[in-house]
């Protein structure tokens, strides 16, 4: 062959490439334009994430037990993230433990987490960031909860940290994580991980909300007994002074000195001596 039958033969080869590279681009373009089309559009997802916050900020009760509040905040936020399957709530960082799961079948997979003390949930709790995990790609670092996930079917895992703000006196306090589970591979993206934060923020106001009315229900019972055991005192003192005919002090003194004597409590001794006069 001559020297330009080969230049020749260089040049088609070379202009068959360049169309195939052309085709392999144009061909990427539109599988992920096809995979884009699968999605909402960003505004539809934040309208929707928005109006789910809405109804469950409604049906937020003053005085309903921290773990409902936290049930319904996981089954709204499965709704409104497009590629959630299911969601989990931690809290109690200390001793974690999953209060609320809209499917309970994958507790499972953050329990494994929480025996192990290591997995995307807990590494979230630690750096106080987002954490994304597609599963088959952490054996090595978390091989637990990749042998759970994967039993489960869950393909990526989205860990987002429940965080109560820094104030002037304290800084950032990691509250719990809001967990979520994707039987996709290719799930969530930044404006997932921007919208759960939303509802991480609504956790951590009814936590927080949960943990006042818990120590205000404390506060009240206390304040409650203490004045039940004033009203028995009083009373025990009335029949001291009856039976003794002396004043209420020389009778709260008597209680007094029989508490210490006995080591028992002055409302119970109180208590005591009313049962025993009833009784006569």
């Amino acid at each position: 062959m001559s020297a330009l039958s080969l230049q020749r033969r260089e040049l088609v080869l070379g202009e068959r490439r360049r169309d195939m590279d052309d085709l392999n681009t144009v061909t990427g373009r539109r599988h992920a334009h096809s995979a884009d089309a699968d999605r909402q559009d960003p505004v539809e997802r934040l309208d929707e994430a928005t109006a789910a916050l809405a109804m469950l900020r409604d049906g937020f009760s003053a005085e309903e037990p921290l773990d409902e509040v936290l049930q319904r905040l996981a089954e709204t936020a499965t709704r409104a993230i497009q590629d959630a399957d299911a969601v989990t709530i931690t809290v109690s960082p200390a001793q974690p433990r999953t209060a609320a799961a809209s499917d309970n079948t994958l507790i499972e997979v953050d329990e494994k987490q929480y025996g192990a003390n290591r997995g995307p949930c807990l590494e979230a709790a630690r750096t106080l960031h987002a954490v994304r995990a597609v599963v088959g790609e952490n054996k090595d670092t978390w091989p637990e909860f990749e042998t759970a996930a994967d039993q489960h079917g869950v393909r990526a895992y989205l860990s987002v940290p429940i965080v109560l703000p820094a104030s002037d006196h304290n800084d950032a306090t990691h509250m719990g994580s809001l967990n979520i589970y994707s039987y996709t591979a290719t799930a969530f993206d930044p404006f997932d991980e921007s919208v759960m934060r939303l509802f991480t923020t609504a956790a951590s106001a009814a936590i927080t909300n949960a943990h006042q009315w818990q120590r205000s229900r404390e506060h009240i019972k206390h304040l409650e007994t203490a004045l039940t055991s004033r009203a028995v005192i009083e009373q025990a003192k009335g029949v001291l002074m009856a039976v003794h005919s002396c004043t209420a002090d020389e009778a709260f003194t008597m209680l007094v000195q029989r508490s210490q004597h006995e080591n028992v409590k002055l409302r119970d001794v109180a208590k005591t001596l009313l049962d025993n006069a009833t009784q006569r």
